[in-house]
């Protein structure tokens, strides 16, 4: 009887091990990893022992070529190859397998005499083994469950992907020699994070949304929505949650119930809607602009006076209210919704406005977007003071859009 709880103990006692194990972070694995395989234990393991890669796994820089002196705390990145979605390990070490003839290991291990370090060591590259196994497995199924949102890196894309749907879905589908189960996904994703095609890096629990937390996606979109519908006179004042719910229905296939909505609202510290129509957003902000001119020589002498006053250049490769976008002729720019790129004052709105035009303002970005003599203008004359009244217009832009113009390089 006495013998069966040492068992229990010991199995219990393996189990604690491992947990801590997976919350280890990379950098302490991957040093682990190169202590292990410089130690006498492991040289003496050698013969029975050989070093590989997981099936599949794919590494950005082989060891072999490139001096690994210290460890990255980003796991992999996401690429796009011809079959899909690949995932490449930032170190050997954690792709790393061992392979053991268990017979010859379990002769060694049972001679008297068997030094403690050996079965240490031993007990480390299982571990190893098990955590680097259990990664790999997870990253595969997160390639193919989270393949829109990978792609694109727009919270809008993600699905709901609970940790223990995800381990449901290891157990059946892998021959994994672990249990993946929630609470051992939870400790090793945490802490860690992967790099999207697009360069950005993101905690790689992101990919495991709760059904509620892809909601609150969905409705901060709506509301970012609505400021462009109304910045474009496309909306008279802000949704209601009824509208907000009615719209997630109709156009996203999400049915939320009007309390559902404003309790994600209030979870993302959004006001209601009348306190939002209450709010000074950059639509009001603008009154007393003048109409959009194009941004072109010709209107430059003959609409835009050589006058003090603050200017706003929008493009035309802007998203419409039903998702189409507009063809952006000439040069290749990123799609802006609200349209707005840059937010500016001068003492002289001609000459800087055609400062803008030829490209000599020192600002690429917005050259891009009006080389092709796509961009408009609009700008409202100001005596006095114009530096102060741009800064107030970026900041309600800001705080309209949650966002700053894309060629502001900088808040003025």
């Amino acid at each position: 009887m006495q013998h069966h709880n040492n068992k229990i103990d010991a199995a219990l006692l393996g189990k604690i091990v491992l947990a801590r194990f997976l919350e280890l972070p990379l950098r302490a694995v991957d040093r682990l990893a190169a202590q292990v395989e410089s130690s006498a234990g492991f040289t003496a393991l050698r013969p029975w022992v050989s070093v590989g890669r997981l099936e599949g796994a794919r590494v950005a820089h082989d060891a072999a070529d490139t001096p690994q002196t210290r460890a990255s705390p980003i796991l992999g990145e996401v690429l796009e190859a011809d079959r899909g979605l690949m995932f490449l390990y930032r170190r050997d070490s954690f792709a790393r397998e061992y392979r053991f003839d268990e017979e010859g290991v379990n002769c060694l291990m049972v001679r008297a005499g068997a030094p403690a370090a050996l079965a240490r060591t031993l007990r480390r590259l299982r571990l190893i083994n098990t955590r680097n196994r259990l990664t790999h497995a997870l990253m595969q199924a997160v390639l193919a469950a989270q393949a829109a949102y990978l792609r694109s890196g727009q919270g809008l894309a993600l699905l709901p992907l609970t940790q223990a749907t995800i381990s449901a879905r290891l157990r059946s589908e892998s021959n994994l020699s672990v249990v993946a189960d929630a609470g051992r996904i939870s400790r090793l994703v945490r802490g860690l994070t992967i790099m999207l095609p697009n360069g950005k890096v993101v905690p790689l629990n992101t990919l495991f949304p709760k059904p509620r937390q892809v909601h609150c996606h969905f409705v901060d979109h709506m509301i970012k929505e609505e400021k462009t519908w109304m910045a474009k006179g496309l909306l008279r004042e802000p949704l209601t949650d009824e509208a907000i719910a009615a719209i997630l229905e109709r156009e996203h296939g999400i049915r939320l119930s009007r309390r559902t909505v404003a309790n994600i609202r209030h979870d993302l510290a959004i006001p209601d809607y009348k306190r939002r129509s209450q709010g000074t957003d950059y639509l009001a902000a603008t009154e007393g602009f003048s109409a959009l001119l194009p941004l072109t020589a010709q209107a430059l002498r003959t609409t835009v006076p050589a006058h003090p006053g603050v200017y706003e250049i929008r493009t035309v490769c802007a998203s419409s209210v039903g998702g189409e976008k507009e063809a952006c002729p000439g040069k290749s720019v990123p799609p802006v919704p609200h349209g707005v790129v840059y937010i500016g004052s001068a003492g002289d709105l001609r000459k800087r406005l055609g400062d803008h035009l030829r490209g000599s303002s020192a600002n690429a970005l917005l050259y891009r977007h009006v080389a092709g003599g796509a961009a408009q203008v609009r700008f409202r004359l100001i005596s006095a003071d114009w530096r102060v009244v741009e800064r107030e217009l970026y900041q309600v832009f800001c705080e309209t859009f949650g966002v700053s113009p894309p060629c502001n390089r900088m808040s003025p």
